[in-house]
């Protein structure tokens, strides 16, 4: 156990010592200007990618950063869970729930078709489309060994949706003066486009709680979409065993479907909506998610490693860049269809 604690410890402080910069950067903008264009969530995503693109972490780096980038983040929905209520899930009405699963299955179909229509293999186009469409990297770990994706396959869609990832949570807050969105509306833009669950976070947390909380709640409703997509291209899997290995491929697992992170924030939503969890623990929980976001933010930026993006093929990059921009014109139509205020 200590040696474990140890083999983390590195790259874990490294996280954090990321983590105080951005705080302290927060500070000197809230000084300088009166207030903070970039958030410390965001910071922490910039400083974490400046590091990585001048220093390359050696091995003892390694396994506390993952320890940050994956654990605290899921950990830190986990306890997220303890700010929304099942009232606040059941306000997103029939209307939105039905706007998510439609605003998936579309975005999964035109990414797959602009795949293909790019000349990208029948795997990496399925990754690409799943990872855009529901929740990034996740995603794509979940749904590779079912359809028997190479390596090459998963480095370079994952590649690109981290790297997408940031710029979409740098980006999408300039997009509410422009846009004119509400709270509530921003909230289901970022919930619906946005790639990772945390990222969301990072994404909304600067615009306004109501946004966040939002935010959260739509992408928790497109996570769930992973389930039934797994479990369907499981059962489709010998259609895809023309060029693959029969031995890379695995049924999914009930962790596959229902990642530990989801189920532990629908445990939270449940004991906070029975009144178990007290009001006035809502605002410190929130706190210590949010610094728990920050740190992990700060560890996601160290993965991004632009030079080998940039070494990517370039008809990946118009994929997965024209799919994003396609998801992003059937959300913000959703929120127009729908008429959310």
């Amino acid at each position: 156990m200590i040696d474990h604690l140890g083999r983390l410890l590195p790259g874990f402080l490294l996280c954090i010592a990321i983590t105080i910069a951005a705080i302290a950067l927060q500070a000197i903008e809230v000084r300088l200007a009166g207030q903070a264009y970039l958030e410390a969530l965001v910071l922490a995503i910039l400083l974490g990618v400046a590091v990585r693109t001048a220093w390359t972490p050696a091995s003892r780096w390694i396994p506390g950063i993952a320890f940050s980038a994956k654990f605290l983040l899921e950990f830190a929905i986990v306890l997220l869970g303890a700010s929304v209520s099942v009232t606040t899930v059941l306000a997103l009405g029939p209307i939105l729930l039905f706007g998510i699963t439609a605003v998936v299955a579309m975005a999964l179909g035109t990414s797959f078709i602009i795949c293909r229509a790019l000349a990208l293999p029948l795997r990496m186009s399925i990754l690409i489309a799943c990872g855009n469409s529901i929740c990034g990297n996740s995603a794509i770990a979940a749904v590779a060994p079912v359809i028997g994706a190479d390596g090459d396959d998963i480095a370079s869609s994952i590649s690109f949706t981290a790297v997408l990832g940031v710029i979409v949570v740098l980006g999408l807050p300039l997009l509410v003066p422009i846009l004119q969105l509400s709270l509530t509306q921003y909230g289901v833009l970022a919930g619906l486009t946005v790639y990772a669950v945390p990222q969301v976070l990072a994404a909304t947390l600067p615009i306004g709680a109501l946004s966040n909380q939002v935010g959260t709640l739509i992408k928790l409703v497109r996570v769930l979409m992973l389930g039934p997509v797994v479990l369907g291209l499981s059962l489709l899997a010998t259609d895809l065993r023309a060029g693959g290995d029969r031995a890379n491929r695995r049924r999914p697992g009930l962790h596959d479907l229902v990642p530990w992170f989801i189920a532990g924030f629908l445990i939270m939503l449940t004991v906070r909506s029975l009144g178990l969890i007290p009001q006035s623990l809502t605002a410190p929980v929130t706190h210590i998610a949010a610094t728990l976001t920050t740190i992990s933010m700060a560890a996601l930026g160290l993965g991004v490693d632009v030079r080998v993006v940039a070494r990517s093929g370039v008809r990946v990059t118009l994929a997965v860049t024209a799919s994003l921009i396609v998801l992003g014109v059937i959300s913000y139509g959703l929120i127009r269809l729908a008429a959310i205020a």
